[in-house]
């Protein structure tokens, strides 16, 4: 997409809108909450996130009482208020929020509408996303204008909204490049595979940022009464315990090929191909199902009510992949490259914290660690530098191990080589090479922690692997001929076959590095 968008300021009213409030503005709660603030008093709030649904906005606000005590309600209004603005609310009723008109207008005018070219110089790149998108009143005569909010992603003013002018409407939610032309006008750049992958390394931060290990949440349930008197939580529970595979599952080719099905990877997939989620087990499925079971059983004054808990599920899944729900949280500016295997990452119980609050932290957590696994796999999906497509499927499963969760992190990757192009003749067509990488990360007792690094090309082997237990290395060491006869056994042929003590390099090294002529596993 090319074409100029200008920075105009805005008018003192708002035209946008077909209305403006004469007191007040309402912000409708989509969660009622009666008492929230005391009669005649009011309280300070922020906008943490803003996202456009047809003509209404949705915002989540951080509301601090006078208690000082702090709580995330979201409320719908008609008109945006731009990231970061600070409100004074009141609370007329147990579904609205009022702010003033003079805050409204205010807010309006804080977004940006002009650029400082001595911060930002002509030629430089800026980096956003679409917030809001309207198409302003017609003016007879001359084209129609669509005005759009922007969350800047770069530069100095990352985190700042900017209200741009555009003849052609730009889709809520997407990732846009612009060059700056003056202090008034950008002009587009064409998108590419690039603004992709800022859009992927965002949201990874994000999620990892909040991730928490499986295990953990896994042992919490195995703890939860059976007498618990929600019958269906109960039966979720049940469910999600029951879809856990053991040593045994996994030890069979079918087995798993459904562990790999069901570890909520492929949720998206199954979903957009108009698959019902409840005719299969799915890790993931299940965990959104618990986090919408959990929050109606909690307190309507905590901070983990039924409004975080929508939050959460929203932000469980990328906009980019899941449209439908969208992105709440305010896109991070310090993307971090997803790693492998992910680090254990504990949360603590909160004081004064009840036990489904802590759980529904806790399920909430194990949601953005396996949307980690999935964003990590898109990341490092696409062209490497030698002209070959990668394609890379990153996961984590549960796995029972007599009474303990062990959580077994598993990376597939797969390098095709493309086919000379208009070859002169039938036989100089070149076979499609394909080299195939598996990665296994775990910890197990008494082995302790080991990763697997394996690759496969041609239907021959090799594979590297460490062990950070001196007892555990020589162990292997001395079973290495075993295991080589039986992947002999099996058809392969068997190149390197190491145990080191101690973790893999860590960058591109960790790759075997061995180049493979003939491909064609």
């Amino acid at each position: 997409m090319t074409g100029e968008i200008n920075i105009l300021p805005l008018p003192p009213t708002v035209p946008t809108t077909p209305r403006l409030p004469s007191a007040g503005e309402l912000l409708k709660l989509l969660t009622p909450m009666e008492g929230l603030i005391a009669p005649g008093q009011s309280a300070k709030a922020e906008v943490l996130s803003l996202k456009q649904s047809e003509q209404v906005f949705q915002l989540l606000l951080k509301v601090t009482l006078d208690s000082g005590r702090q709580t995330t309600v979201q409320a719908t209004s008609n008109q945006p208020l731009a990231l970061g603005t600070s409100v004074a609310i009141t609370q007329p009723s147990a579904n609205n929020l009022a702010i003033t008109v003079q805050q409204i207008l205010a807010s309006n005018t804080a977004t940006l509408t002009r650029l400082d070219t001595t911060q930002l110089p002509v030629g430089t790149l800026l980096q956003g996303k679409v917030l809001t998108s309207q198409p302003l009143p017609p003016i007879p005569g001359q084209p129609t204008v669509h005005r759009s909010m922007v969350s800047l992603l770069n530069t100095a003013l990352s985190g700042s909204t900017l209200s741009i002018d555009s003849p052609q409407s730009l889709r809520i939610g997407m990732m846009l490049s612009a060059m700056v032309q003056d202090a008034d006008t950008l002009t587009f750049v064409p998108l590419s595979s690039r603004q992709d992958q800022l859009a992927v390394a965002q949201q990874l931060n994000t999620q990892q940022s909040r991730q928490g290990s499986l295990d953990v949440l896994v042992k919490a349930l195995q703890t939860l009464p059976a007498n618990t008197p929600d019958g269906e939580l109960r039966a979720t529970v049940d469910k999600l315990l029951a879809s856990l595979p053991d040593i045994q599952q996994l030890s069979s080719p079918k087995g798993l090929a459904l562990a790999l099905a069901s570890s909520g990877l492929f949720l998206e997939s199954k979903l957009l191909a108009g698959l019902d989620p409840n005719l299969a087990a799915d890790t993931k499925g299940n965990l959104l199902r618990l986090i919408a079971q959990l929050a109606p059983g909690l307190p309507g004054n905590t901070t983990f009510n039924a409004a975080i808990a929508a939050n959460t599920m929203a932000q469980a899944l990328p906009s980019f992949v899941r449209s439908a729900l969208g992105m709440l949280g305010q896109v991070s500016t310090k993307p971090t490259p997803g790693g492998f295997p992910l680090p254990s990452r504990l949360l603590q119980s909160l004081e004064g914290e009840g036990d489904l609050e802590h759980l529904l932290r806790l399920a909430a957590a194990a949601v953005s660690r396996l949307q980690s696994h999935q964003l990590s796999s898109l990341e490092q999906t696409g062209m490497t530098e030698d002209g070959r497509l990668q394609t890379t499927w990153q996961l984590e499963i549960p796995l029972r191990n007599l009474q303990d969760v062990v959580p077994l992190q598993v990376k597939f990757q797969r390098e095709d080589t493309p086919p000379r192009e208009n070859p002169e003749k039938p036989s100089e067509r070149e076979p499609k090479q394909r080299l195939w990488r598996v990665e296994l990360a775990f910890d197990m007792e008494p082995l302790g922690p080991l990763q697997v690094q394996a690759q496969l090309a041609s239907g021959t082997l090799s594979s590297q692997l460490w062990a950070e237990r001196p007892y555990t290395a020589s162990l292997i060491e001395n079973h290495l001929s075993g295991l080589r006869a039986q992947l002999q056994s099996c058809g392969l042929n068997v190149g390197d076959l190491d145990c080191h003590l101690g973790k893999p390099p860590q960058g591109n090294q960790t790759r075997l590095e061995q180049r493979w002529i003939d491909d064609t596993a």
